[in-house]
């Protein structure tokens, strides 16, 4: 099983942190394929630029179409989730979708802790149809680099950070951001609830769905595109949308 895990900014230290957590999870057998787009925002951190790296993110996907068994967004915000899903001719699972689903699996409401802007995953969440189930979010005044540069001091704000969310009543407690790849375990020692890694959860989840073997929609708003015309796309994603 090959598993491609797509960084949606071109950090590639990112995505070296999300390759790694990824194949702490992987069962025998599955292969990771760490991807990162040639172009796009070093880091995602307004609405302007995860429009601009969902471009980015389709392009390297296309590039990657009928060569992977499955697809998973190494991005938080789960960015051009539909679209990919759309698009690819495999499954394709968002990171924060996959923890946030698994989170619902472990008690009756979770939380979510991130770096910066807590308002972009409380969208993200309600779009899944999961608001119902947020008890509460929390950012702390930290950035994804600071995450790459000194962990230690990320992970003491976080730690009260999951306090808070526990003593609003989360059961358990999803780590919002890809640059927390595989910090999960340092952090499960001070925490009193299940902590859920995006991209473990992810490639889990994704190894289920190829072992299923089930279909791809053919009718309905998730079918294959046929026929778009474009304009100036890299050939791979301008062939997805043509339906070849």
């Amino acid at each position: 099983m090959r598993l491609l895990v797509a960084n949606a900014n071109t950090t590639e230290a990112i995505t070296e942190l999300c390759a790694a957590a990824a194949r702490g999870a992987a069962g025998p057998g599955t292969e990771i394929i760490p991807a990162t787009p040639r172009f796009g925002p070093a880091v995602i951190a307004t609405r302007a630029e995860d429009a601009i790296a969902a471009h980015g993110l389709l392009s390297l996907l296309a590039e990657h179409a009928g060569q992977v068994d499955g697809v998973l967004l190494a991005v938080s915000l789960d960015t051009a989730l539909e679209a990919a899903r759309q698009l690819m001719p495999c499954p394709v699972v968002g990171m924060t979708e996959a923890a946030c689903l698994a989170a619902c699996l472990l008690g009756g409401r979770f939380g979510l802790v991130t770096m910066g802007s807590v308002e972009p995953y409380r969208e993200r969440i309600a779009r899944h149809g999961l608001a119902p189930r947020l008890a509460a979010l929390r950012g702390i005044a930290l950035t994804p680099q600071d995450a790459v540069r000194d962990p230690q001091a990320v992970a003491s704000q976080m730690d009260a950070a999951i306090a808070e969310v526990v003593a609003e009543g989360a059961d358990a407690v999803v780590l919002g951001g890809a640059a927390l790849a595989g910090m999960g375990p340092r952090l499960q020692r001070q925490a009193a609830v299940p902590l859920l890694d995006g991209i473990a959860c992810g490639v889990k989840l994704l190894e289920m769905l190829v072992t299923l073997r089930l279909p791809r929609s053919s009718t309905g708003s998730y079918a294959p595109p046929q026929r778009r015309g474009t304009l100036g796309l890299d050939p791979a994603l301008a062939a997805l949308l043509r339906g070849g």
